[in-house]
């Protein structure tokens, strides 16, 4: 969102309006979707766009704030009401099912998993990493998971288990095996 004073009501508009446009073609496209095409969806020219959101990823991550930060909020409504390793488990699937629902938040975690992206900096990256961090210290404290696995390898092995359903287009329906698979072979003990 641009810095400094309030926006003027016709810019706030603008910058809702290409919001909303732009997570209906993420999802519908991929983070691939035309940003040119987004503009004029949202009746704004494409110096409007940039001015709002000077990169890709800028408005990628803006589109999707909201759902990042709702998974954030569930991971620690799964930690109060699950076991330690049923709740990791839990916002594992929650996560998986979410970036096969919503295309574009899949490029989005993409780069929250890359330790050495400047986007895996930004609040969305933050927010994905702070929450997988708390749930996986907390189940290797209950003796759920193994002390070895560092919460940056869970999060990549759970956008891998996502890929690969997607991949083999067999759905939501086979995340839970693949990630029952995956917790076995990270079980403690």
């Amino acid at each position: 969102m641009t810095q400094g004073r309030p926006m003027r009501a016709d810019a706030r508009r603008n910058y809702e309006r290409l919001l909303e446009v732009a997570a209906q073609a993420f999802a519908e496209h991929g983070e691939k979707a035309s940003l040119d095409d987004i503009a004029k969806r949202a009746g704004v020219g494409s110096g409007t766009l940039y001015r709002h959101f000077p990169t890709r990823q800028a408005l990628l991550e803006a589109a999707y704030l909201d759902r990042i930060e709702a998974l954030g909020v569930r991971a620690e409504e799964l930690a109060k009401e699950l076991p330690p390793g049923e709740a990791l488990g839990e916002w594992l699937y929650e996560l998986a099912v979410g970036t096969l629902q919503v295309r574009g938040m899949k490029a989005l975690l993409s780069s929250a998993v890359t330790e050495s992206s400047a986007a895996a900096l930004t609040v969305c990256g933050n927010v994905v990493k702070g929450a997988v961090a708390r749930l996986v210290g907390a189940a290797q404290a209950a003796g759920a998971l193994r002390g070895d696995v560092e919460p940056i390898e869970v999060l990549r092995l759970a956008h891998g288990v996502a890929s690969a359903v997607e991949l083999a287009g067999t759905g939501e329906r086979e995340i839970r095996r693949y990630l029952g698979l995956l917790h076995e072979g990270l079980r403690s003990g």
